[in-house]
């Protein structure tokens, strides 16, 4: 199995950049809660044993990891809500996220490494695009640990308020149980409206809301 490095990070070194930040989302696929990006920038003195892409490692892993991440490093996490992502869809929302994380970080970053195909138009610092970037470079795997740990908090907690619908362990993802659960309990204010099978039960129903 092909670990992530630090090449990226090299590279730009080598061309001049002194702070790099890694920043990775999480939570495009669920029905329900935020989509979370963060930022991070480690120390190429210190960085931590054994970061990868957060959906590669055990959740009492990413736990351990992302704790040593957020005591070591420069990091921002930033959430867009479930009104703004029916508002701007997920597409835009996620590179919102991005964007807010990037600018929370203590120091301005001089080169930013991203995860994916695209760069946030927003983005206001230079930056790379890295398809599979989790797997690939070490910043944005810390930076998709980060995202992964502090969004599951988050469901974890909208689960206590809402139980019935698996968040604790579905983090808002579509299961089946989630998909039934939908159908029984109906739609809670967290469900994302513009997702097709939230928007399907609406329509059916003929209501905006629970």
């Amino acid at each position: 199995m092909t670990l992530p490095d630090f090449s990226f990070e090299l590279a730009a070194l080598a061309n001049g950049a002194g702070i790099i930040a890694g920043v990775d989302e999480v939570g495009r696929g669920p029905l329900a809660g935020p989509v979370t990006a963060a930022a991070v920038v480690l120390d190429p003195e210190n960085i931590p044993d054994g970061l990868n892409d957060s959906k590669k490692l055990t959740p009492a892993r990413r736990e351990t990891l992302g704790r040593q991440i957020m005591q070591q490093c420069d990091w921002s996490v930033a959430h867009v809500s479930v009104e703004e992502i029916d508002r701007l869809n997920i597409y835009h929302a996620s590179h919102l996220a991005m964007c807010r994380a990037v600018s929370g970080l203590r120091q301005r970053p001089d080169h930013v490494l991203v995860d994916g195909n695209r760069i946030p138009r927003d983005l206001t610092v230079p930056a790379e695009a890295i398809v599979k970037g989790d797997a690939r470079s070490l910043t944005i795997a810390a930076a998709s640990i980060v995202a992964k740990l502090l969004r599951d908090c988050i469901m974890v907690d909208l689960a206590q308020q809402h139980p019935g619908y698996g968040w604790e362990v579905n983090a808002g993802y579509p299961t089946p149980a989630h998909k039934q659960a939908l159908l029984d309990l109906g739609v809670t204010p967290h469900h994302r409206r513009s997702f097709r099978p939230v928007h399907n039960i609406l329509c059916k129903d003929g209501t905006t809301s629970n």
